[in-house]
């Protein structure tokens, strides 16, 4: 059962990767969902390069206590942060084949409420 949910993820990531790219203007936010933690990180897919990085086990996010989705709040206000002292304003959000709801939504909204548009 879970070989195929494994299959099904990829296929749809590999679907959103044709479309979503990112640039050094417009970075890619990719989020990868754990069982226990929440990464994000913002790509220059054109280099190559991770410009921030984010996860709900850092120092300063470990610490947090509440739901998954407050901590997944957290994190993309902590995205926003750190991508605004880095001068993006602007990125594409890239879901990696999770659905848009949950965990996933809940760090869109946060990064929105730290100010990056897309």
């Amino acid at each position: 059962m879970a070989n195929t949910n494994i299959k099904r993820r990829k296929s749809i990531k590999l679907r959103i990767r044709k479309v979503v790219n990112g640039t050094a203007e417009t970075p890619r936010i990719s989020v990868f969902r754990s069982n226990k933690a929440i990464y994000a990180q913002m790509i220059d897919d054109l280099k190559g390069v991770t410009l921030v990085a984010v996860s709900s086990r850092d120092k300063e996010l470990a610490e947090l206590k509440g739901t998954k989705i407050e901590i997944a709040a957290a994190v993309g206000k902590k995205l926003a942060e750190k991508a605004s002292a880095a001068g993006i304003t602007k990125a594409k959000f890239d879901r990696n084949g999770y659905l848009y709801h949950g965990r996933v939504k809940a760090l869109a909204d946060g990064a929105r409420e730290g100010g990056i548009q897309f």
